[in-house]
This record gives C-alpha cells, structure tokens and sequence, in this order.
C-alpha cells in the first residue's frame, strides 16, 4: 500500500482498512484489550500528525506498524521507571461473538477451539517468536516490511519465522485436527 498525493482521505481508508491488523499487532504487544485499543487510537493520530511528512509512494502499512511498535516500546521504557498499578475491575472475557446462521454448530464450536488454541500456543511463544508470527501471519506484512520495522536483515526475519513456526507446532495439539464431527449414537451427539 503506498502513499498517493492525495494523503488525508487515502490515510483515512489506510486507517480502516488495516485498523483490524494493527488491533491484532497491539494485542500481541500488550496482552490488553484495553491498551491495545489505546496503541491503535495514538498511532491514528500520530499517523495524521504526520501526514505532511510523507512522501507519495510510502509504504503506509509499514509506516503504520512501526508507529504502534514505536510507541509500545516507549511506553515500555516509561513503566520501568513509573510505579506499577493494578486493575480492580478488569472484565475479561465479555466479548459479544457474531455467529454465522449457516454454519454448523459443531463446525462453529471446532472453529473457536482452534482459535483458542492457536491464540494460547501463540502466547506461550516468547515476544521475539510472537511478534514475528503476528507481523506476517495475522498483519500480512513481507519479510523485507518486518525487516524494516524490526530493524534487522530480511534472512534474520526468516530465520526467526521458521523458528517461530516450528516452535508454534510443538505446542499445538495433534490430535482431534481430522475429526470434524464426534460420532452419532442413536440419533444424538454426544
């Protein structure tokens, strides 16, 4: 994706199109949902702070990216000074998830283990590991983009995704990956 003359509305839909992406990416950094939504909002308004600095033909996802990792990492660099606070009315897990009439309920409910599974296997990964996995898997971003955001040769960038990829199967389950459905007996599912 990269930067017409036209820069206020085409950062407009930059924004949308990859706010989803960027979202994911936040969540991976911090762990929070509710952090994770901050990241996004500042690198919204850092990115149109900035707009006048750049040129047409910028790579705006890139730009974006490294704007949310930028400030992660100095928030990162804030807490270790500042002291710690806690959260006494977090509300884990109250998400509202839309659900497809079509799909079966079986096939619904296999989709969201998985996902679940996935997500806690990612999680167990270290943040170098993590990080990687999510710029390219989940953000789209290419090995020489990842290069560029993470400061390093695109070879260290595959090098660090194989080991990532190879370590995110040891941790997922093998088992119940073929069976789409449990067996019918008399009728019913059990």
């Amino acid at each position: 994706m990269t930067f017409p003359p036209e820069r206020n509305l085409f950062l407009s839909e930059a924004l949308n199109e990859l706010s989803d992406g960027l979202y994911c990416y936040a969540m991976v950094l911090s762990r929070d949902r509710t952090e994770a939504e901050d990241l996004v909002q500042e690198t919204s308004v850092r990115a149109i702070q900035a707009t006048v600095s750049l040129r047409p033909g910028s790579n705006v996802k890139s730009w974006l990216f490294t704007i949310l990792r930028n400030i992660w990492l100095n928030r990162l660099r804030r807490r270790r000074t500042a002291p710690k606070m806690v959260e006494l009315d977090g509300d884990e897990g109250t998400a509202q998830t839309a659900i497809e009439p079509s799909k079966d309920p079986h096939a619904l409910y296999v989709s969201k283990v998985e996902r679940r599974l996935v997500r806690e296997a990612i999680l167990q990964l270290s943040d170098e590991f993590r990080e990687i996995i999510v710029l390219r898997e989940f953000a789209e971003l290419s090995y020489q983009e990842i290069a560029t955001l993470l400061d390093c040769p695109p070879g260290t960038v595959m090098s660090r995704l194989a080991r990532a990829r190879s370590k995110l199967r040891t941790l997922l389950p093998t088992t119940g990956r073929s069976s789409p459905r449990p067996p019918v007996r008399g009728g019913y599912r059990y």
